[in-house]
Formats: structure tokens, C-alpha cells, sequence
């Protein structure tokens, strides 16, 4: 079988003696797990660079990516960008993650003690305090710390920890969360700023999965704080960032007011998934009622018609950022867990179907255009780990 042997190659030199692998569980959709598997086999055979734990940013590019560069100061050291930044790197860990939930197969938790986390390690900081994640490799030079960056890290070691009940991912998550807590002061009422070096923007990206991660402390720890946190830290994004006519949420505020009102598939989903979290908390209807007017407002914003050469039309995802859309596809499974509406995951199954046949190519890889109609001029990390991610994440619905 293709995928065990791509996955046991990649992990010969770390499989103890003598380790075995459980018996997956049942899933709902077995042609989604297997695609999430054939994906991530595709995503390490790649990706990898070989001597390290590391992987390569992108793919079949004709674009080149010579060298490293600062986010926000813009600085350009003479040096070559040999590894992917730490956010496409990160999606390995959402979607290691998404497929041991699935299946339970213990093969997925060797892979994230001694792939994922392993390569993580490079991109952790502690000289600077608190410690945190830096955007590039630590040990060539020193790099942005972004509190998105670090919120997205500390969701998937929350949920390492729910599924597994081992304290070190738990502790992790708490250190991050101190990291995020430093990002956050009373400028505009509250709120944690994009970037540690430069703070002049609230954004939606590190508040509304700032939420998310409090919720899932509050059920990792039974801390009543962290949900208190996680209500107050939903009504400040919602207060400051969301468009009241269609519920979708603007990308962030300055601190001196001005908003970008640009709208991103992954702001509008977490605060879903948030919505949905404090709905199952709480048991306010308000929450429930939020969480399903967002998911109409996803629904008519980042789906289009289309029609298929025999004439049958179908939602399909809009072209964008494959990433994006998977953090969208959270929101709407945990609002399914509370509202069982198909209509949705019906749309995602269409459409990632669809990116099955008509976006995939020989390698194996995604194109970000999920009609097939164009492609892209390189394969990104992140477009790769969230495909893996979405088809797992769909496997789990009976």
C-alpha cells in the first residue's frame, strides 16, 4: 500500500524497535480519508529536505524565492531562503493533527512527535521573552514573531492534548497563550495586535482564533478564566471587526481607527467556529444564532456556481487561499456538531471532489483553482497541508 510505505520511509530512522500501529477506526468517508492520506504522502515526498525535519516552501516553481524577507521591517539579509516560513510549515501540524483524530492510527501520532514537532522546534524563540515562534528558523537569523502565527500553533497543541491527554502539549499551548496575553493592551478597548514588531494593527486573524484557543483551554483545563477570556475576546472582534450587513468579518483595524475591509475566508471562520464553541459552552441561543448567520454569509461570499460540462450546476469554493478555506471548513463542522445542516459539508465535498480530479496534478499536488481552469505557477506548502486537513476533517462526517 503506497501510503504506508511513503509514511514508514519517512519515519525509518525514528520508529522504535518493536512500536505498533493500532487499528484504525470506522470513518464516515473512506474516499476522503484515502485522499487525505495519498496527500499527505505527496506533501512529505515533495517537500522534505533531506538531512532535517524541515520542508521546502514550494513546489514545481517558476518563481524563485531567493532569499529571506522580513513581513513588516522589509529587511533583506544576503542569505537564501533554504526552508519554508513557519505559518506554511504550521499547516503540517493541522493536518497530522486532522488525520490522527480520524483514523486514531498511532501512525499519525509518530509522525507529529517526531516530524512535525521535531522540525517545529527550529522555529521556537526563547531568547526573546516571552518565548514564542518565530516566522523563519531561529538559528540563521532572528525573525518576526506573529501572534497569528503563534495562535494557530498553540490550537493545534490544545487539540494534540484533547486527543491524546498528554501534558506536554497542553503545556505548550500555555506557553503560547502567555505569548499571546504580551500581545494584547487597551488600545482600542482591547484586543492582541498581528505582529510583535510592529503594533499598529488589531487583526481578525489574531483575535477570532484567540477565541477559539481560549475555548478549547477552558475544556482542556476546566479553567472558568479562559472562558470568561474567550467571551470577552468575541465581543471586542465583533464589536470592532464585523460587517453588520452580511455577518462576515473585515481583516483588521488600525490603531487609529481606519479599517481594512478586506474579507478573508479563515476571520469569518473562526468566528464560526467561536460562535458554535460558545453556543456548546454556554448554551446561549445568541451564539447559535451568530454562528449560523456567518455560515450563510460564508456560504453566498466564498462559494460561486458552477457548471460541470454535462450541464449540473454546484456551489464550488472560490478560487483564493487553499488555507484559508480550510480554517473556514472548522467553523462549519463545529457548527454541524450543533445544527446538523448537511447544506455545507455537502458544498465541500462538491467542490474538494471536484479539486480531485480537475486541480490535482501528476504529483499528486494542488492547484489553488479548484475548477481546473487555471494553474498556478508553483505548488505552496500550506495550499498541500490544508487539502490534507480538509479531506480528513470530512472524513470524520458520518
Amino acid at each position: 500500500m503506497i501510503s504506508k510505505r511513503i509514511l514508514f520511509s519517512l519515519l525509518v530512522s525514528v520508529i522504535i524497535v518493536g512500536c505498533t500501529i493500532e487499528k484504525q477506526v470506522d470513518s464516515g468517508n473512506e474516499l476522503a480519508l484515502m485522499r487525505a492520506k495519498q496527500t499527505l504522502d505527496s506533501l512529505y515526498l515533495n517537500y522534505s529536505i533531506p538531512g532535517t525535519h524541515l520542508l521546502q516552501e514550494n513546489c514545481l516553481s517558476n518563481i524563485s524565492d531567493p532569499v529571506i524577507t522580513d513581513w513588516i521591517s522589509g529587511r533583506v539579509p544576503n542569505m537564501p531562503r533554504q526552508y519554508s516560513y513557519l505559518w506554511p510549515y504550521s499547516g503540517t501540524f493541522s493536518a497530522v493533527n486532522a488525520l490522527f483524530a480520524a483514523t486514531q492510527d498511532t501512525t499519525y501520532k509518530i509522525i507529529l512527535d517526531h516530524q512535525v514537532l521535531v522540525g517545529l522546534e527550529e522555529y521556537f524563540d526563547d531568547e526573546r521573552k516571552p518565548a514564542g515562534y518565530a516566522s523563519y528558523v531561529r538559528n540563521l537569523r532572528q525573525s518576526d514573531r506573529f501572534y497569528d502565527d503563534n495562535i494557530w500553533l498553540g490550537i493545534n497543541f490544545v487539540s494534540a492534548y484533547l486527543l491524546t491527554q498528554e501534558n506536554k502539549y497542553l503545556q505548550r499551548a500555555l506557553l503560547i497563550w502567555d505569548f499571546i496575553k504580551s500581545g494584547t493592551d487597551n488600545k482600542l478597548g482591547g484586543g492582541t495586535y498581528w505582529c510583535e514588531e510592529t503594533k499598529d494593527s488589531k487583526n481578525t486573524c489574531s483575535n477570532a482564533p484567540g477565541v477559539v484557543l481560549a475555548l478549547k483551554l477552558f475544556q482542556a483545563t476546566q479553567d472558568s478564566t479562559y472562558l470568561t477570556e474567550g467571551e470577552e475576546r468575541y465581543k471586542w472582534t465583533k464589536t470592532h471587526l464585523q460587517d453588520s450587513a452580511d455577518y462576515l468579518y473585515f481583516d483588521n483595524i488600525k490603531l487609529d481607527g481606519e479599517i481594512d475591509k478586506t474579507k478573508y475566508a479563515y476571520n469569518s471562520g473562526q468566528m464560526m467556529q467561536a460562535a458554535a464553541l460558545l453556543y456548546q459552552l454556554t448554551d446561549k441561543q445568541e451564539y447559535l444564532l451568530e454562528a449560523q448567520n456567518i455560515a450563510r454569509g460564508c456560504y453566498d461570499y466564498f462559494f460561486i456556481n458552477h457548471t460541470m460540462e454535462h450541464g449540473k450546476t454546484f456551489k464550488l469554493l472560490k478560487k483564493g487561499d487553499v488555507w484559508f478555506t480550510a480554517v473556514m471548513l472548522r467553523g462549519f463542522i463545529e457548527l454541524y456538531r450543533v445544527d446538523n445542516n448537511e447544506i455545507y459539508l455537502n458544498s465541500f465535498n462538491e467542490s474538494l471532489d471536484y479539486a480531485w480530479k480537475y486541480a490535482r496534478d501528476a504529483k499528486g499536488l494542488f492547484n489553488t483553482d479548484f475548477s481546473g481552469k487555471s494553474q498556478d505557477s508553483k505548488r505552496w506548502l500550506l495550499t498541500q497541508a490544508a487539502m490534507v486537513e480538509m479531506y480528513a476533517l470530512l472524513a470524520t462526517i458520518k
